[in-house]
């Protein structure tokens, strides 16, 4: 039973039918005889499925969702944290624009009282007034100055107004998608907990090869996550730093990337369609044999670089990987590296084409190739139309 459920587990981690958060591709430097492998172990796939129990069936399905509703909280969040800093600074212009209409409103009151109590006298007695040309043509220049400074007050204190009652119907609208948000949250985090309980029910029942398994899987989500989270703080500081990312939305190979990969091109990319398979979030450029250099696809800054490790200190997930901050909402990263061979280092900036590390397997991947990812605004996003 524990060699048919490793045969399982080996499947899955090639093809990931089954889960839906593993990364990896299979590698072969011929691409045709790749895809002939994947087909016949598709069907072979089929086969060994039938023969897993229906609980680990259930157990899979049930992580699926709680994946989901991760995912779905982590997009509320931010969407939560988003709408906290527009409404905070709505609310500092909105108390800032009050002020100041305060202030212009006290002026035109004591502009209007000073017209007052000076009696009857209106402008045209202040020109009639005049005992020549020169005190005539004065006269009227500051009568004329006066008029127009009264009447900017006024279009001001007007213009001022509205504004202000259409900053608090904005303010109003983003309160009630706040609040909006937060309620959706919260039933997600209820679904979520249900899930979670509903699957330690499962896993109880589950063979003692298959929670092995189950506990790898369990484990690489855990994994998986602590990337999103690391790349969500990017969004978090590029989104504040103003940048624009929505240029390369409607243009990517503005983004002016080169190929990843050192002398190696599209033609070397194995899943031409993105996603791939569910949960894939980038694509796979795959090598012969390990050795091939890494490079920086765009000038930037290195904001993650480590080797991603379980507790046994074996090799989980993107292995040795990369993570490369290009600016204006952009990032890039690169997984799968030989061990040992990163050479750049958290907050260290690389130019274009520098070489950052070595292509290997290591993490969850089944044969020598680069793991590519590009994020917008910590989003993955499909990186061929962004490739030369």
């Amino acid at each position: 039973m524990k060699s048919e459920i490793a045969k399982i587990v080996a499947l899955i981690i090639v093809l990931i039918l089954s889960v839906n958060t593993i990364v990896l591709a299979a590698s072969q430097s011929d691409l045709n005889s790749t895809q002939k492998k994947i087909n016949e172990a598709k069907e072979e796939l089929h086969g060994i499925q039938a023969e897993k129990s229906s609980t680990m069936a259930e157990v899979e399905t049930i992580t699926n969702e709680i994946s989901q509703y991760q995912t779905e909280i982590d997009e509320l969040n931010t969407k939560i944290d988003d709408l906290e800093g527009q409404i905070s600074e709505a609310q500092e212009n909105l108390d800032k624009a009050q002020e100041d209409y305060t202030n212009q409103e006290k002026l035109l009151k004591e502009r209007l009282i000073a017209t007052y109590e000076a009696g009857e006298t209106s402008y045209l007695d202040v020109i009639l007034s005049s005992k020549n040309l020169t005190d005539f043509i004065s006269n009227y220049y500051l009568v004329t100055q006066i008029a127009n400074n009264d009447k900017a007050l006024m279009d001001k204190i007007v213009e001022q107004k509205k504004e202000i009652e259409d900053s608090k119907q904005k303010l109003e609208s983003s309160k009630n998608e706040l609040d909006t948000s937060k309620s959706s949250k919260k039933d997600k985090q209820k679904q979520l907990s249900i899930a979670k309980e509903e699957k330690d029910e499962k896993v109880a029942e589950l063979s003692e090869d298959e929670k092995q398994t189950q506990a790898e899987l369990d484990q690489y989500e855990a994994d998986k996550r602590e990337i999103q989270a690391q790349l969500a703080a990017l969004a978090k500081r590029q989104r504040a730093s103003g940048g624009n990312p929505s240029i390369y939305t409607s243009n990517p190979s503005a983004a002016g990337f080169i190929f990843p990969v050192a002398g190696l091109s599209k033609a070397n990319i194995n899943n031409k369609n993105y996603p791939s398979y569910s949960g894939h979030t980038g694509v796979d450029v795959n090598i012969g044999a390990a050795g091939q250099t890494v490079v920086a696809a765009k000038a930037g800054t290195v904001i993650t670089s480590m080797a991603k490790k379980n507790s046994a200190g074996n090799y989980v997930s993107y292995g040795e990987y990369i993570i490369i901050d290009h600016g204006d909402g952009l990032a890039t990263l690169y997984g799968h590296g030989l061990a040992g061979s990163r050479r750049v280092s958290a907050g260290q900036t690389v130019s274009q084409g520098q070489a950052i590390m070595t292509v290997g397997s290591t993490g969850n991947s089944s044969g020598p190739h680069l793991h590519f990812e590009v994020r917008v605004n910590g989003n993955p996003v499909n990186p061929l139309p962004y490739l030369p």
